[in-house]
């Protein structure tokens, strides 16, 4: 291994830890600005954070070892998604141990653990919570490998940094399989990140909530870790949309200088794919909980016609 690797591999990880609190904030605030509202400071998240280390955990008395170590399990998966996923540069030391279907095996974990979680203590909403978190996941997991996989078509490699490499620095070519895959991918990540329409952030009605179901139980320092590996996640998804999609200024193996343009180019990309998440969610109104099944059955069915149809113009 490198300097450049591990240089490369921890810039990774201590960014995707820093900024994604504030990519949380980006979209919360634009949210509100396209709703007319008064925005929260881009500051929130953090202030969010910090009130909640420094206060009291407090856990029920029939809560198991399971419930206290959930959110510790969860935020390490979310941190081990975001070290394996190329964002700055394609020369990372953990990339080669852990290629795109181990990447959706961390956030099938991590699901496991805190819907596990949720229904230890026994409280009604937090198992209503758990099934509806489990259905989701059932559902859209196929979808997301298929999406993946219709990148790991054009590279012939189901790593990531192998497939960050072959569409960004080989000669611009056309893919109409990805534009399937691209749509796919963005009906998957709102279900995924339990954003509009098939949740809603912000919300705290009990028959509609999936998200917030699941952390009713938790408080103090528990319930930082999980915020923070939520946003977490959604800065993996962001990051995994931009890998695939959307992969021009990764640095290259081998080429630390080039990380020092990557750095800007991450920023602004993901600040317009803030922006168009939150005029997505502006747009949109959420669906019933019997609609989500349809929703995601459709992201997966264009992440397979994204498949066939790479198949059929590769022949």
């Amino acid at each position: 291994m490198s300097w450049t690797g591990a240089l490369s591999q921890l810039l990774e990880i201590v960014l995707a830890i820093a900024l994604a609190p504030m990519l949380s904030g980006w979209v919360n605030q634009w949210r509100a600005w396209l709703q007319n509202k008064s925005a929260p400071s881009l500051w929130q998240p953090y202030r969010m954070l910090h009130k909640l280390f420094v206060k009291e955990s407090v856990v029920a008395e029939n809560a198991s070892r399971l419930f206290r170590a959930a959110p510790y399990i969860v935020f390490g998966c979310m941190v081990l998604a975001c070290a394996i996923i190329p964002t700055l540069s394609t020369d990372l030391p953990l990339a080669p141990a852990a290629d795109a279907i181990a990447l959706v095996g961390l956030f099938a974990l991590a699901r496991v653990f805190i819907s596990l979680a949720a229904m230890d203590v026994g409280t009604s909403f937090g198992t209503l919570g758990a099934r509806r978190e489990m259905l989701i996941g059932f559902l859209a997991e196929p979808a997301l490998l298929m999406v993946l996989f219709s990148a790991s078509l054009i590279s012939k490699s189901t790593s990531l940094t192998t497939i960050v490499e072959t569409l960004a620095h080989r000669e611009l070519a056309i893919y109409p399989g990805l534009a399937f895959a691209g749509v796919a991918f963005t009906m998957v990540s709102l279900a995924e990140n339990a954003r509009v329409p098939v949740d809603n952030p912000a919300t705290h009605l009990e028959l509609t909530m999936i998200h917030e179901a699941l952390i009713l139980e938790y408080s103090g320092r528990h319930l930082a870790l999980i915020e923070w590996a939520a946003s977490l996640k959604l800065f993996a998804y962001s990051c995994i949309g931009l890998a695939l999609f959307f992969p021009w200024g990764v640095a290259e193996a081998q080429a630390p200088l080039a990380m020092l343009l990557a750095l800007p180019a991450l920023a602004f990309k993901l600040a317009v794919g803030g922006f168009l998440l939150a005029l997505l969610e502006a747009l949109s109104a959420k669906m019933r909980i019997f609609r989500v099944p349809e929703f995601l059955a459709t992201a997966f069915l264009l992440a397979v016609i994204g498949m066939l149809v790479h198949l059929l113009l590769a022949r």
